[in-house]
């Protein structure tokens, strides 16, 4: 995945965000080794769900947790997708071990 500084991608106030096969970084951020690992989860949920699927069912996930949350924090942080790049973020070898679809355990 390409790394691509920039001040337009992310929306304020987010650090970065993967559209795959790219990882945007706010210019003025700090993007810290797990940071990092984190978006390289991310691209890897991308990749295995073919892109569009990721991005509808991403969309989905935040929206019934909006929903139920009635809280974009909490809406954010409970979607799947979110749950294990956080939970995984600090492994160095996650990527090496991940199996297909991890984060269909984090529902």
């Amino acid at each position: 995945m390409l790394i691509v500084r920039n001040d337009i991608i992310p929306f304020d106030g987010y650090k970065a965000i993967t559209l795959w096969p790219f990882i945007f970084v706010r210019t003025c951020s700090r993007f810290a080794p797990e940071d990092e690992r984190h978006e390289r989860i991310h691209g890897r949920q991308q990749a295995e769900l073919l892109i569009v699927l990721f991005y509808a069912l991403y969309a989905l996930f935040y929206l019934y947790g909006l929903v139920r949350y009635h809280s974009h924090k909490k809406a954010y942080r409970s979607n799947p997708f979110e749950a294990e790049a956080y939970a995984c973020e600090d492994d160095t070898d996650y990527l090496q071990h991940r199996k297909i679809y991890a984060w269909t355990k984090y529902f």
